[in-house]
C-alpha cells in the first residue's frame, strides 16, 4: 500500500488533494464577515438593546425595592396599631376574640391567645407562619416581619408579641397592590426598551448610511474610472477624517490619467510614425508583385512572406490607431437604423469568410438596431477572424432575441466555432489588449496580435451593449462569442405602422 506521505507520484497527488479538501472545509466553516454598514447598524442595535436592558433592570430593581420597603413599613405600622387595638379589646372582653380581630382592611389576622389559634380568615392558618418568625416573636418577644412565597407570589407576614395578655398577634398581607404596581412598571419598562431599541435601529440605519456614503461615492467613482471616465474625481470635503482619503484618491486618479494619456499619445505617435514607412513598404511590395513572373521561385516565396507580413503589420498599426482613439475619447459614432439580419449578411460578405453560415428565426429577422455600420461590421469581422484562427472548421452565426423575460429589449449575435473551446478562467481575459488566450500556442499561423477582441468590446460598449465568451452548450466542442445589442423599438414601431398603413391602402 502506498502511503499518502510518500514521495511517489500517487502519494503526492493524494497529499495535495487532502490539503485542498482541508482548505475547502476550513473556508466553508469560517464565518462570513458582514459588511461595514451592517456592522455599524449591529453596534447601534446591540448598544441600544444593552442600554435599555440595563436601565430597565436598574429601574425595576430600584422601584421594586422602594415599593416593597414602603409596603413593609406601612404594613408593619398598621399591624402594630391593629395589635394594640386587639390587645385593648381583649383586655376589656377576653371572650370576643373574633370581634377583636375584626379591624377592617385587606390583611388577614390571627392571634394565639388562651393557648389556641384564632384566625379572621380561613386563608390564614398557623402553618403559613414561618417557624423562624414564630420563634422570634415567641421567645425574643420582639416584633418581626418576613416575606414568604405563596401561590400568588410573595406575601408579607408580620408578628407582634402581646405581653399584657400573653398572646401573639400575626397579620398576613399578599402584597397584591405591590405586584400590580410592579407589573405596570415592568410593562412600561418593556415598552420603553422596545422604543429605545427601535430608536437605536433608526439611528443605526442613519449613521451607517452617513458613514458608508463616502465609501459608496468612492466605489462609484472607482467604477466610473474603470469604465474609462478618468476625469472622475471625489468632491472635496470638510471632514478631517475623509480629507486624506479624498486627496489620496484624487491624486491617484490624476496620476493614472496622466499615465494613460501618455501611453495613448505614445501609441498614437508610434502608429502614425509607422504608417509612412509601411506605405513605402506596401508600395515596394506592389512593384515586386507586378514583376513576380520575372523572379526566381525562391524569391517569389520570399515575396509572399513579405507581402503577408506587411499586410499583417498594416492591420496591427490600424488597430493601434483605433485603440489610441478610444483612449483619447475621440470616437464618434454615426448611428442609423439598421435591419440586423440584412446588415449581418452584408458584414459577413466582406469578411475573411464571406460564405459563413447565418441562422436567424422569423422574429429576429424583423429586429432593428441603431448602430454605426463601419464599427459593428468591424466587430463581426473580428469575431469571424477569431473563429477562423481557432476553429478547425467553419464558424457559424446565429441571430436571436436575448434570453430574457419578454418583451425582449436586446438581441444576440452569436458567433460559434468548433475549435478546442476556451480554457476555464480565460473567458474575460481574452478581451484584454494583446491577450491571445491560453490556446495561442496551438495556433497554426502567426495571425492576430490580441487586439481584435479588445476592439470588438470597445465598439460594442459604445453601442450600449456587451460582449462575452463561453464554451458551447449544445454538446459540440468549441466556443461561442455573444454580442448583445439593444433593440431599436421606435424603428420597429415605425415599420409596424408603415405595414399597417400599407395594408389599409391595399384594403382600400
Amino acid at each position: 500500500m502506498t502511503d499518502i506521505f510518500s514521495d511517489e507520484p500517487n502519494g503526492r497527488y493524494r497529499l495535495n488533494r487532502t490539503r485542498k479538501l482541508i482548505r475547502i472545509s476550513v473556508h466553508r466553516l469560517r464565518p462570513r464577515r458582514i459588511g461595514l454598514r451592517n456592522r455599524i447598524l449591529l453596534i447601534f442595535v446591540l448598544g441600544a438593546l444593552l442600554l435599555s436592558s440595563v436601565l430597565a433592570l436598574v429601574t425595576y430593581s430600584f422601584t421594586r425595592s422602594n415599593l416593597v420597603d414602603q409596603r413593609i413599613a406601612a404594613e408593619t405600622n398598621q399591624a402594630i396599631t391593629n395589635a394594640r387595638r386587639t390587645q385593648n379589646d381583649l383586655i376589656r372582653s377576653s371572650s370576643e376574640v373574633l370581634l377583636a380581630l375584626d379591624q377592617g382592611g385587606t390583611a388577614h389576622r390571627m392571634i394565639f391567645f388562651d393557648s389556641k389559634w384564632t384566625s379572621s380568615s380561613p386563608l390564614f392558618s398557623p402553618q403559613m407562619i414561618p417557624p423562624a418568625l414564630l420563634l422570634r416573636v415567641q421567645k425574643d418577644q420582639k416584633a418581626a416581619t418576613m416575606i414568604v412565597d405563596s401561590l400568588k407570589g410573595q406575601s408579607l407576614v408580620v408578628g407582634i408579641p402581646l405581653p399584657r395578655i400573653n398572646a401573639m398577634y400575626f397579620e398576613y398581607d399578599n402584597l397584591r397592590e405591590v405586584r400590580d404596581a410592579l407589573q405596570s412598571v415592568r410593562l412600561a419598562l418593556v415598552l420603553a426598551a422596545f422604543v429605545t431599541t427601535f430608536v437605536g435601529i433608526a439611528l443605526g440605519v442613519f449613521a451607517s448610511r452617513r458613514a458608508v456614503r463616502p465609501l459608496a461615492n468612492a466605489a462609484q467613482a472607482a467604477r466610473a474610472i474603470a469604465d474609462g471616465r478618468l476625469e472622475t474625481r471625489l468632491e472635496p470635503t470638510d471632514d478631517p477624517d475623509m480629507q486624506a482619503l479624498t486627496a489620496a484618491f484624487n491624486d491617484m486618479v490624476a496620476t493614472l490619467q496622466d499615465r494613460v494619456e501618455r501611453d495613448a499619445r505614445f501609441t498614437s505617435d508610434v502608429s502614425h510614425e509607422l504608417r509612412s514607412p509601411l506605405m513605402t513598404l506596401a508600395a515596394s511590395v506592389q512593384v515586386l508583385e507586378s514583376r513576380r513572373d520575372d523572379l526566381p521561385e525562391r524569391s517569389q516565396a520570399a515575396l509572399d512572406l513579405l507581402s503577408s507580413d506587411v499586410a499583417r503589420f498594416q492591420g496591427l498599426v490600424e488597430d493601434l490607431l483605433e485603440i489610441s482613439r478610444f483612449d483619447a475619447g475621440a470616437i464618434r459614432l454615426v448611428l442609423e437604423p439598421l435591419s440586423l439580419f440584412e446588415f449581418t449578411k452584408q458584414a459577413v460578405s466582406v469578411s475573411s469568410l464571406p460564405r459563413t453560415e447565418i441562422r436567424c428565426d422569423d422574429i429576429a429577422a424583423l429586429v432593428a438596431i441603431r448602430g454605426d455600420k463601419r464599427r459593428l461590421a468591424r466587430v463581426i469581422a473580428n469575431l469571424i477572424d477569431n473563429a477562423r484562427i481557432h476553429s478547425g472548421g467553419k464558424p457559424k452565426i446565429v441571430i436571436q432575441l436575448a434570453d430574457e423575460d419578454p418583451p425582449a429589449t436586446n438581441v444576440w449575435i452569436i458567433v460559434e466555432d468548433d475549435g478546442d473551446g476556451l480554457i476555464e478562467g480565460e473567458f474575460s481575459k481574452i478581451f484584454e489588449r494583446f491577450s491571445r488566450g491560453g490556446a495561442a500556442g496551438r495556433r497554426t499561423g502567426t495571425e492576430g496580435a490580441g487586439l481584435g477582441l479588445a476592439l470588438a468590446r470597445e465598439h460594442v460598449t459604445l453601442h450600449r451593449g456587451r460582449i462575452w465568451a463561453e464554451n458551447r452548450t449544445d454538446g459540440i466542442r468549441g466556443a461561442r462569442f455573444i454580442v448583445e445589442l439593444p433593440i431599436d423599438t421606435s424603428y420597429i414601431n415605425d415599420e409596424h405602422n408603415n405595414d399597417e398603413s400599407l395594408n389599409d391602402e391595399h384594403s382600400l
